[in-house]
């Protein structure tokens, strides 16, 4: 470990990693073919511009969370910060979907609610952790 790491837990930039991979493995095809995608999941309609850009902000926060891997812990605690108002705004946006059945009943929206309930979940316990450092 070199000192800019130094203090970072392992499991940490582990986590980071694993992000990075689900970012790009849905990043990919909702940029290349959203309405393949979408669609396939039971989406009833898709606008493949708005797919693009959240496309393009998985793009952005995943290889983000690659390039920082060897990075010191400020970084880290700033990109929490970012991952933790990404999760929130996408919760937020999630459950109103659902409210207002937006796409009908998916079942595929209260699945990805929780992905982000759960990545946010985590990314608030690392950051209340990091404090410490």
């Amino acid at each position: 470990m070199d000192i800019m790491t130094k203090g970072l837990p392992k499991a940490l930039r582990n986590w980071f990693l694993v992000h990075f991979i689900i970012d790009i493995l849905f990043a990919i095809p909702l940029m290349f073919a959203p309405v393949l995608l979408l669609g396939s999941l039971g989406w009833q309609v898709v606008d493949p511009i708005a797919a693009r850009l959240v496309a393009a902000a998985l793009f952005g926060i995943g290889l983000e969370s690659l390039l920082c891997y060897n990075a010191p812990v400020d970084t880290y605690k700033g990109m929490l910060n970012l991952k933790i108002i990404w999760s929130t705004g996408a919760i937020a946006g999630l459950i109103i979907s659902l409210l207002q059945e937006d796409q009908g009943r998916l079942i595929v929206l209260s699945l990805l609610l929780l992905v982000f309930i759960f990545f946010n979940g985590l990314w608030v316990f690392w950051k209340i952790k990091m404090a410490k450092l």
